[in-house]
């Protein structure tokens, strides 16, 4: 049996026997009655009621009665709740009782945020904000940010493997493509109030999340790291002094398998303590010919533990160790198609291919086929420990934030796509540190006036592990031939060449921000904020030869460093910066609230750790620093409440952004990753709709529309598209083309239909619901490219289920059910000779996930 299946059942059995025991307590009282409707007086069966505090609770029968036997004694709360009415809290003082329900209004959930660091509506908060709740990415199967972003039109996410993943929010954020780990990323992501550096961490499963918020813009004067298009701000499930489980296994196809537990109860009168689980696995879904083995499948495990201490009503800390373990077989893409490049005709791919006797396995990647001689790995561990403080200081909180996280990344790849050794080995092996001390108050001194204040400070060491190698193998010389020489074809000439790359990256980011609210009328605030960053990196990176023809042949040692050679070199920076924003708001009413945001961001300056491309033969060393990328944003937006049971919300933004920083691919295949790059400037506007509609109490809808326009405005110094490749030109200017990554127009729609229901003895809430997710064609390379373009697609998905508070909850879900094929990333091989290669999407999946809340 699969390891996280062990212990998976182990938490059931001993949790089931642990919440056995204690109904084995003392009867101290009895406790009878029964629940009525309140208008119509008529009896309701099936409420839940449970004692407050306790595990202990019972169902109406069908004439709406209840009786408890239990060790507490008079006067006890019990919470009482049903679908369709109004939760209650009953205090019970003797018996026999009767508790009156009253019908739930058909108004809109009122959904609550923390992102100004205070509790508020999502409604009335002057920052264009989506809320995906924690039970909606259980029932939707959105066990990780890929999936959750069909949610979040504006969102964009692409990931060729953990480490080569890129978050953007409006087309902003992470580089797109393959990762260069010497630039901050654009998109802050914080799980629990701790700032997450390496983008790898949003492959991660989920565990045990109360809600997601995604804010759009630069956040710089609320949060600690300085983000310049938006924040991910991930919130689990709090430790809790009244005993609770929960769990859940998924069984699917394609050899899906999913298993979920979560345990919280008190330790002490001041001590809680709650231990999360969740494991993941699937087979894959290419199919190696060659090896005869699945490729890409899923094998995740993740831990998280809490520990709550309340030593009084003004102190709450809470102690947070988390672990999560990702060992694929995969990441692998498969070849999409070949470009026909400007290089002479015998460094054509196809011709290439020819002399080597070679056939691709499929022309048609959607047959998912693939020959790859290197194998596939993309092992990650992360892993920290937080402490958080919060204390009542004043008129406001003092929180206190330290953090510890690592993250241990071994892969190997074939980044030549084929069943050939143009490539034979690529690893990039990375083990990353960081330390984190964040320090805020927010509160509230008049009426008027309400601040957030904050310090903090990061630190971070990045390095090869021990160090990063490409090697060359039997077919590097067709793949690398630049002349007709038949030197070229000397025996063993490339075969075990290569580069082994240590770099050492030190990080310190240091910064102090603050955000005021101003009542200047009872309908109008100005909220203005400023943030100061110092930022230090240091760098050192050597790169050596190794392997190959042992010679002293001037012409053969020559041909060798034409594929590869040396390169050195050191960077130290340091940069401050002053960004802030201010923003208008006005509130004609509840129901009607509008802002106007002006906002300076800034991402710090960034270092080459991928190699630097060779002019002429010799390394590019003006590219080893990036400079720092400055934002200049407007944005102004509408929430509304037309009706108790509607939102309807618009924004409409504009970003110019200067020293743009992008990760671009080069024919050189000593810089087999890309290498970073300055476009003079960008400029993103668009404008987002979002609006809910709870048309009955059983018919629910969303729907989410992003036009977004994200262009270069200057990027004169560009390099080549694929299709370019080999001509006079190394660099061209592609002003006014498309930033990669970005549809104009994207959206998500849904509809959810719910009714009560009883299934097995249990009432609960019966539900089918839809979601719909669309987005237009996107060019996929840093300079457009009429092959590595992606085509729009839209992807259907659908769930029915039925869900209980308490007890068994049942759902049948599927995922992309049309069985749409469909891209989500092009990437051209090493070396540019033309082919490249597609991540694919997945294809239609469906499965079953029970639940059983204690």
């Amino acid at each position: 049996m699969n390891k996280f299946i062990t212990l998976f059942l182990f938490l059931v059995v001993s949790t089931t026997a642990s919440f056995g025991q204690q109904a084995k307590s003392t009867i101290n009282s009895t406790l009878s009655g029964q629940v009525l409707d309140e208008k119509t007086k008529q009896p309701i069966p099936g409420v839940s009621l449970y004692i407050k505090g306790t595990t202990h609770g019972v169902i109406t029968d069908a004439e709406g009665h209840f009786y408890f036997q239990t060790g507490q004694k008079f006067p006890y709360s019990l919470v009482v709740s049903f679908v369709g009415y109004q939760k209650q809290e009953y205090i019970a003082e003797g018996t026999p009782v009767a508790i009156y329900l009253k019908e739930e209004a058909k108004e809109l959930e009122e959904i609550v945020v923390t992102s100004r660091r205070r509790k508020e509506a999502v409604q009335d908060v002057p920052i264009p904000i989506t809320v995906i709740g924690g039970a909606k990415v259980a029932e939707t199967g959105s066990f990780n940010v890929n999936r959750l972003k069909e949610f979040i039109p504006s969102v964009q996410l692409y990931s060729s493997n953990p480490r080569n993943t890129s978050l953007s929010i409006r087309g902003l954020g992470t580089t797109f493509g393959l990762t260069n780990d010497g630039i901050d990323p654009g998109v802050g992501f914080y799980v629990d109030g701790v700032y997450y550096a390496r983008p790898a961490a949003t492959t991660m499963d989920f565990v045990d999340i109360e809600q997601v918020e995604v804010l759009r813009g630069p956040q710089g004067t609320l949060f600690g790291k300085n983000t310049s298009a938006g924040n991910f701000n991930v919130t689990t499930k709090k430790a809790s002094f009244t005993p609770g489980a929960n769990f859940e296994l998924s069984y699917g196809n394609y050899g899906y398998i999913q298993a979920k537990a979560s345990i919280t109860g008190p330790l002490s009168k001041t001590l809680a303590a709650r231990i999360s689980f969740s494991g993941t696995q699937r087979d894959g879904l290419l199919y190696n010919v060659a090896t005869q083995q699945k490729v890409n499948d899923l094998n995740n495990l993740g831990l998280r533990s809490q520990l709550l201490f309340v030593p009084s009503d003004k102190v709450k800390f809470t102690l947070i160790g988390d672990f999560t373990q990702q060992n694929p077989n995969g990441y692998a893409q498969v070849i999409a198609g070949v470009a026909p490049t400007l290089r002479a005709s015998y460094r054509q791919f196809e011709n290439i291919i020819k002399d080597l006797n070679y056939q691709l396995p499929s022309r048609n990647p959607y047959d998912r086929l693939i020959d790859h001689d290197t194998p596939w790995r993309s092992n990650q561990d992360l892993g920290g420990l937080s402490l958080n403080a919060d204390i009542q200081l004043g008129p406001g909180t003092l929180t206190a934030t330290s953090a510890w996280r690592y993250w241990n990344w071994d892969p190997s790849n074939d980044r030549d796509f084929t069943g050939l050794q143009a490539l034979k080995t690529s690893a990039a092996t990375s083990y990353q540190e960081q330390w984190s001390q964040e320090l805020r108050w927010a509160g509230t001194f008049s009426s008027k006036l309400s601040a957030v204040f904050g310090a903090f400070v990061f630190g971070q060491n990045l390095k090869s592990n021990p160090e990063q190698t490409e090697e060359g193998g039997s077919a590097t010389w067709r793949f690398n031939q630049s002349t007709t020489s038949a030197l070229w074809k000397t025996p063993g000439l490339f075969e075990g060449f290569g580069i082994k790359t240590r770099s050492n990256l030190n990080t310190l980011s240091a910064a102090v921000f603050g955000q005021l609210d101003i009542a200047l009328t009872n309908k109008i605030s100005l909220m203005p904020g400023l943030r100061y960053n110092y930022d230090a990196k240091n760098l050192t990176y050597s790169r050596k030869t190794y392997g190959g023809l042992q010679t002293t042949d001037a012409a053969l040692i020559a041909l060798k460093k034409l594929v590869y050679s040396d390169q050195a070199f050191n960077a130290d920076v340091t940069d401050r910066n002053f960004s802030g924003q201010v923003t208008l708001a006005y509130k004609q009413s509840k129901n009607f609230n509008t802002f106007l945001t002006y906002s300076t961001g800034y991402k710090p300056v960034g270092l080459n750790l991928g190699g630097l491309p060779t002019i002429n033969g010799q390394p590019a060393l003006d590219l080893a620093t990036i400079k720092p990328e400055g934002t200049k944003h407007v944005e102004l937006g509408f929430k509304t409440r037309p009706s108790v049971n509607t939102t309807f919300n618009l924004t409409a933004y504009n970003t110019d952004i200067s020293d743009y920083q992008t990760l671009v691919q080069t024919p050189d295949p000593a810089v087999n990753r890309g290498y970073l790059a300055n476009a003079e400037g960008v400029r993103v506007r668009g404008i987002e709709v979002d609006g809910t509609w709870s048309l009955t109490k059983h018919f629910s809808f969303y729907g989410n529309v992003a036009y977004t326009d994200a262009i270069y405005t200057s990027f004169k110094n560009a390099p080549v598209p694929l299709e370019e490749t080999g001509g006079t030109a190394y660099f061209k200017d592609i002003s006014g083309g498309e930033l990669p990554g970005v549809s104009k127009w994207a959206a998500s729609f849904g509809a959810e239909f719910t009714s009560v229901a009883k299934v097995l003895g249990q009432t609960g809430e019966f539900y089918i619901a839809v979601d719909d997710y669309a987005r237009s064609g996107f060019s996929s390379s840093a300079t457009p490219s009429k092959y590595l373009t992606i085509e729009g697609y839209s992807l259907l998905n659908a769930r029915i289920g039925f869900r209980t508070a308490k007890g068994v909850s049942i759902s049948i879900w599927g995922r992309n059910v049309l069985d749409q094929n469909y891209f989500e990333q092009l990437l051209p091989a090493g070396g540019n000779a033309g082919q490249y290669a597609a991540v694919l999407g997945d294809p239609r999946t469906y499965g079953i996930t029970l639940r059983h809340s204690l």
